[in-house]
């Protein structure tokens, strides 16, 4: 009877607890399923967040480049006010700096521009006397009778030079009237907010890096100190060389071009100096340039610009560069190339610019910081 009771009793709290059983589990599957949805919910919200970052930076793309020229200049300019910081007081030297700035601008502008003009029209005054002379060369006869008489070189200069010569053909290319009005204005709006911004990161450098160490713990503060004086001094040193580089070609083009005879010596030096800031790419690039242009004067004036820029090239790489560049960080020519294309996919002639200090910046935190870290490393625990 007892047993019987026992059993009886078992049954009743089995059968007790099966609803509670029931009922936990249905909860425990409402509870899955709302941690699910906060999940996905929070992945969502941050996917779109990323998302609206990404476009955000993308508007923002040229300001970013305008900034990170801008304190790559004063970068480089910050040498000269830290020599001068010696003898007199900062705010003066950063005041004679920015004077000394302001002054060589005003004086390409005031200096070049007027040549520029007046050598480009009187280039369009002789593109009658050119034409004549290229089509009658004996280069362009010589390839026309090497070809059989299939291919009229001349006509197709002819052609060209026509073209060219069409002030309308010209704005078309551009893209109207509007649009070349606009990049002029675009331009020019760049370089006086580059210029700008050059002035106030240079006056507050200090104050800057000093705001930039409080994000650091202090117990890590005076070696990270360490690490972003030697990465800001050797990317001044690095932007200052490769000013000096791209004036040292700006003028040799000039004395070259001038004395071989060729267009616009003013121009082309530009070409050279403007081409010579991105190093390696630039150089090859603006001497490219030049020698077709020295082309439309005679074949013989594009030898002799091409014989020149491949012996300044050879020139630059062996003495110069190694003399200019030598206390600055020594970038590869790969990642000079790889930097350089990328930084003009991105944001253009300035972004080009802008990509190889970037670069140079990325190889000094390689080898102040990874590496002294890896060497570190003696064991799989880091000990």
């Amino acid at each position: 009877m007892r047993r019987k009771n026992k059993n009886i009793t078992a049954e009743v709290d089995q059968a007790d607890l099966k609803p509670d059983f029931a009922l936990q589990k249905g909860a425990g599957a409402a509870g899955f399923s709302i941690a699910s949805f906060r999940i996905g919910l929070v992945g969502g919200l941050g996917v779109l967040t990323a998302l609206l970052i990404g476009n955000v930076l993308g508007q923002l793309g040229t300001v970013l480049i305008y900034i990170g020229l801008a304190l790559f200049l004063a970068l480089g300019l910050d040498p000269l006010v830290t020599w001068l910081e010696k003898r007199i007081h900062r705010g003066v030297a950063i005041l004679l700096v920015v004077l000394a700035v302001l002054g060589v601008f005003a004086a390409l502008l005031f200096a070049v521009i007027p040549v520029l003009i007046e050598q480009a029209s009187n280039l369009v005054e002789d593109f009658p006397r050119v034409q004549d002379e290229v089509e009658s060369s004996d280069f362009i006869k010589g390839l026309e009778a090497t070809f059989g008489g299939s291919l009229s070189i001349g006509d197709a200069i002819s052609s060209s030079i026509e073209f060219i010569s069409n002030p309308e053909n010209l704005v078309a290319i551009g893209g109207g009237l509007a649009a070349v009005g606009a990049g002029i204005a675009s331009g020019v709006t760049g370089a006086t907010i580059v210029l700008i911004l050059t002035l106030f990161f240079l006056a507050s450098l200090r104050s800057m890096k000093g705001v930039a160490y409080r994000f650091v713990p202090a117990y890590r503060r005076v070696g990270f100190a360490k690490i972003t004086e030697e990465i800001t001094s050797a990317v001044g040193r690095y932007v200052v060389g490769q000013l000096s580089l791209a004036l040292c070609n700006g003028i040799l083009s000039l004395i070259a071009l001038s004395i071989i005879g060729a267009p616009l010596p003013f121009l082309l030096a530009m070409i050279a100096f403007l081409g010579s800031l991105v190093p390696l790419v630039g150089t090859l690039t603006a001497s490219i340039i030049n020698t077709l242009i020295c082309l439309f004067v005679s074949p013989t004036t594009a030898l002799f610009a091409g014989i020149y820029y491949l012996i300044y090239m050879q020139i630059e790489a062996y003495v110069l560069s190694p003399r200019i560049m030598s206390r600055a960080v020594a970038v590869p020519g790969a990642i000079v190339v790889i930097a350089a294309v990328a930084g003009g996919a991105i944001g253009g002639v300035l972004g080009a610019l802008v990509a190889i200090p970037v670069a140079a910046s990325a190889i000094i935190i390689i080898q102040k910081v990874v590496f002294p870290l890896q060497d570190a490393k003696h064991s799989p625990t880091g000990a």
